[in-house]
């Protein structure tokens, strides 16, 4: 490289191994490795405001490999955002400092996603170059045209997600996403030798990328394939082979600048070694300068832009801005007395449908199982390579890149993605709806064949744990509706709840309707609420979820017949709930003494509600291969089996 830019890149280089040193915790090799490659990037390639981290057409950068993260706010430092400080530098991995050990979203702040976990940011940049794609041919390549970029390394490309991800871009040929794969051949326990001999290049051509190799240190080799990555017809990905923790000379090449602080001898060695005669967090004022500059240039070509936005302006407000709610409070007063028994999968089609009539900014999907999630409308219009004026993604079999694609779709901007699969691979899922709660996204998980309800399929397919795992997450709504009528409650609450993530767990088998009178309220909104009474002086609370609603006001009714009277709490949403005032929680839980639930599902999670364990009515095993009917019978999960226990006490 040429001095200047040696310069420049030796200040990230010293950013983040001088914070890493103060921490003393951190990843200091790959900012060091990978500094070259960041510096041609950001002075002639990437298009972005420091004044405006929101601007809308920005490019984005997604720094997948997140333990280097020091690279990341050693460039927003030095290029003027003001969300990154020295001394928020200084105070890398403490408490509290936007500076976090893996870069954590914070909005307007440069940092575009939450990665750490290897492989999401890969993920979250096909679902940003996703919705490039949509808004470009919705608005045109005048208000919308910006570039991708993701650095990921060795261990992103060993995370199966980036596998199910880059295999979806190839194939959506997704010509504004550029990989920058830091090739330094190293993982914490070693080499990468130790696991992996594949060949990259023929990795991504099977995907339909381009593979361009070079020097990750050779100023010219990058600047040529960035230049050529521009014109592509297809993503690129750019192999930039690089030597981690660069300058280091004994620990340079080795595992040991991976994961740990290169220690304060070394550091003034690789200070000797690059000629960096500058204590500890000192950027001489002549190169601040030269990089404040490179960040002072996207102010210009905003402001070119936005005489061209604001033209547009209210039209693209329009579209982010679709009036659901009223769509949906029309669909519940039209069905709430006229609706046959239906499965709540397919409630959630006839919500999909009242939505879809008119062109707003959802975009579904579902992983191979459109038919089955019921996700897909005869209103959508399939997305397909090329061509991006539809509102449906088909992800194949690819459920944890479906989410991560998500995640990104809802960082890009406004538009709103849900995505369908069965509830049991929620747990492929995972990873990817915990990112989607900590970023606090509107992300909605539409997740079938919610319990044993399923049948013949059997165990490998019938959720038992699946509803408490999600549950324990911090930061996401649950829902699981009882009829078409809170399906359409729950749809409304997941698309309000602009900074939680909704998954809404839904039947394969055929309701009763529960809800037969209209109500302007949206009962779902307190999370439990009185669905039945049958007196005044009640002994008994029944509290249920989904399909088991129906089970509990049957068996309301039955023990009324007895003189054993009772109210049902339909419970859509515990986390809701929990979130209520005391005395409406108390009028829900402490009427009565006794109290049951009924879930189809593992009893773990209902001990907060319900004080003895025998009243908890649910599945504490795996299911079992038969019609759903004799599979609830099996588990006692019935209306004579639970009366029966009901009449001993």
């Amino acid at each position: 490289m040429n001095k200047k830019n040696k310069n420049l890149a030796n200040a990230i280089r010293f950013l983040s191994m001088d914070a890493v040193e103060k921490a003393n915790s951190g990843h200091p090799g790959m900012p060091m490795g990978m500094a070259d490659v960041a510096t041609v990037l950001f002075k002639y390639f990437l298009k972005f405001n420091p004044f405006n981290p929101s601007w809308l057409n920005r490019d984005r950068f997604v720094l997948s490999a997140g333990h280097g993260s020091m690279l990341l706010y050693s460039l927003l430092y030095l290029t003027g955002y003001k969300s990154i400080s020295l001394s928020s530098i200084k105070k890398f991995r403490q408490l509290n400092s936007i500076c976090a050990g893996h870069p954590e979203y914070h909005p307007n702040s440069g940092i575009e996603t939450t990665t750490g976990p290897l492989g999401q940011g890969i993920s979250n940049a096909v679902g940003f170059a996703i919705s490039e794609e949509i808004l470009k041919k919705k608005f045109g390549q005048k208000i919308f045209n910006h570039k991708t970029y993701v650095l990921a390394g060795d261990g992103c490309l060993m995370e199966g997600v980036s596998h199910e991800a880059l295999s979806l871009a190839g194939h959506l040929k997704l010509k504004n996403l550029i990989m920058l794969f830091d090739n330094n051949s190293i993982s914490i326990d070693g080499p990468t030798k130790l696991a992996v001999s594949d060949n990259y290049k023929k990795r991504f051509q099977s995907y339909n990328w381009n593979y361009i190799e070079i020097n990750g240190h050779n100023e010219k080799q990058i600047f040529r394939a960035l230049k050529k990555a521009q014109l592509s017809k297809k993503p690129t990905c750019i192999s930039c082979k690089t030597q981690i923790g660069y300058g280091s000379p004994n620990k340079s090449g080795t595992s040991s600048a991976h994961g740990s602080p290169l220690g304060k001898e070394e550091i003034n060695l690789v200070r000797k070694k690059l000629n960096w005669k500058y204590s500890p967090f000192f950027i001489p004022k002549n190169i601040i300068k030269e990089w404040k500059l490179i960040g002072s240039k996207g102010k210009k070509i905003e402001n070119k832009w936005k005489k061209i936005y604001n033209k547009n302006k209210k039209s693209i407000n329009n579209y982010f801005n679709f009036k659901t709610q009223s769509k949906l409070s029309s669909l519940k007063k039209k069905l709430s007395s006229n609706v046959n028994d239906i499965a709540t999968r397919k409630s959630s089609e006839l919500v999909l449908k009242s939505l879809f009539e008119n062109q707003n900014n959802l975009v579904g999907g579902s992983a191979d199982l459109a038919g089955s999630n019921n996700t897909k409308t005869n209103f959508h219009k399939i997305i397909k390579p090329g061509k991006f004026d539809g509102n449906y993604i088909h992800y194949g079999v690819r459920e944890h890149a479906m989410c991560g694609i998500m995640n990104g779709i809802s960082l890009h901007s406004k538009i709103i993605p849900y995505g369908g699969t069965f509830l049991i691979f929620s747990d492929y899922c995972k990873s990817s709806i915990r990112l989607s709660a900590l970023m606090k996204k509107r992300v909605i998980y539409i997740m079938t064949h919610d319990s044993i309800g399923l049948g013949e399929d059997g165990p490998t397919h019938q959720p038992i744990e699946q509803l408490a795992s999600l549950r324990s997450i911090p930061n996401i709504n649950v829902f699981r509706p009882a009829d078409t009528i809170e399906t359409i409650e729950s749809w409304q609450l997941a698309l309000k709840n602009m900074k939680t993530p909704s998954v809404i767990a839904l039947t394969r088998q055929k309701l009763k309707q529960v809800r037969k009178k209209y109500h302007s309220q949206n009962k779902c909104s307190l999370g439990a609420y009185e669905l039945l009474r049958t007196n005044k002086k009640i002994k008994l609370t029944i509290f249920a979820t989904g399909s088991e609603v129906g089970i509990a006001t049957n068996l309301s009714h039955k023990l009324a017949k007895y003189k054993i009277y009772s109210k049902v709490i339909s419970m859509p949403c515990q986390e809701i709930f929990d979130k209520q005032n005391n005395l409406y929680k108390n009028r829900i839980l402490k009427e009565t003494k006794v109290k049951i639930s009924i879930e189809a599902g593992t009893k773990f999670g209902w001990k907060k509600y319900i004080d003895d364990e025998n009243l908890i009515f649910g599945i504490n095993d795996f299911g079992k291969s038969a019609p759903y009917k004799k599979i609830f019978d099996y588990f006692g999960l019935n209306v004579s089996n639970i009366f029966r226990k009901i009449k001993k006490l």
